[in-house]
């Protein structure tokens, strides 16, 4: 598996060559080090942590085990990669990973957008408008007369978005390895300057 992770900055258009308006993602990244190894005979299978971002202060076991690998990096974000792949402690995790044309996953956090009824959240269909009826926004029946409560995991009204969401198959159109940028198609989940991981499960 390979993973790095970004921070989305907008979402704009490009064109193709053959003219064709293309919706894209752009989304930067910061230093991704490796901070633990962690292998088949300690701790039952092969990965590696990755620290990313900065934070003002550390707490004494964080600051403690950084010191070993550089005392100047304070990393905000932390994720784990299952790998088979050689690493080296401290070694910086990179775009050139991934290639132009490739398939990837986005994962992040989507935006919050609060309490919301069922035709928002569910896109339940909208009742009858005329003739008297007021039932244009309501949900509708919850149940039968048996077993006389609700079902667990019935779609009604309440919290929308704010979860953690992953976006498959989304391809690379551009990277920019000077800038440490790179151009996806498609809509990333999350607000501007919100985390995404771009991942992928292909090992090459």
């Amino acid at each position: 598996m390979r993973a790095i992770l970004g921070k989305k900055i907008l979402m704009s258009r490009i064109f193709s060559p053959e003219g064709r308006q293309l919706p894209v993602t752009l989304i930067k990244f910061d230093k991704n080090t490796i901070l633990q190894i962690k292998t088949l005979e300690k701790d039952g299978y092969q990965a590696i942590q990755v620290g990313s971002g900065s934070k003002k202060r550390l707490t004494r076991a964080e600051s403690g085990r950084l010191k070993k690998i550089n005392p100047e990096f304070s990393p905000r974000h932390f994720f784990e990669i299952k790998t088979n792949q050689p690493y080296d402690l401290g070694q910086e995790i990179t775009l050139d990973q991934f290639r132009e044309g490739e398939k990837v996953n986005a994962t992040a956090t989507s935006k919050g957008k609060g309490f919301a009824g069922t035709v928002k959240r569910h896109h339940f269909h909208l009742g009858p408008k005329t003739h008297g009826s007021n039932n244009y926004r309501r949900p509708g029946s919850i149940g039968s007369t048996f077993p006389e409560r609700v079902i667990k995991g019935k779609r009604m009204a309440g919290r929308l978005g704010g979860e953690k969401t992953t976006v498959k198959n989304l391809e690379i159109i551009k990277i920019d390895l000077k800038l440490n940028q790179i151009l996806i198609r498609g809509a990333v989940p999350g607000n501007k300057n919100s985390s995404v991981l771009l991942w992928s499960k292909n090992e090459n």
